[in-house]
């Protein structure tokens, strides 16, 4: 059966650890080896800038450069670890839900979604880059 974009990041928050903004920073102050990543397309990020610290690599990219497998040129090197901790973001938080079931599958076990994405970050306040 097909399935809408919505029904998608519905299935795939329900399997996701969801946070907070203001949780994701402190759990990012409290642990510098977070991953934060953002999948948005690069000239995306102009809306809202980045979380301070996070990685952009998009949603499409991000199985090649999560793959522990392919050359090293291909690959991100913090995402080699599949117990490194990963928070997720983009604008709003469909697509970041979309990359942290992407995660999961390819065998990471600790994968959180900022709710709301980038666009909550700021909002509450929180810096951005």
């Amino acid at each position: 059966m097909a399935k809408t974009f919505k029904q998608m990041v519905a299935e795939a928050r329900e399997g996701s650890e969801v946070v907070s903004p203001q949780e994701a920073q402190q759990r990012i102050q409290q642990n510098p080896n977070i991953v934060v990543l953002d999948v948005r397309e690069p000239e995306d990020v102009k809306e809202t800038g980045l979380i301070p610290g996070a990685i952009n690599i998009p949603l499409g990219m991000l199985p090649l450069r999560a793959d522990t497998e392919l050359p090293e040129h291909l690959r991100e090197q913090k995402l080699q670890d599949r117990n490194t901790t990963v928070i997720t973001t983009c604008a709003g938080g469909a697509q970041a839900a979309l990359a942290a079931k992407t995660l999961k599958e390819m065998g990471f076990n600790n994968v959180a979604i900022i709710d709301g994405g980038t666009r909550a970050w700021k909002s509450g306040g929180l810096p951005t880059q």
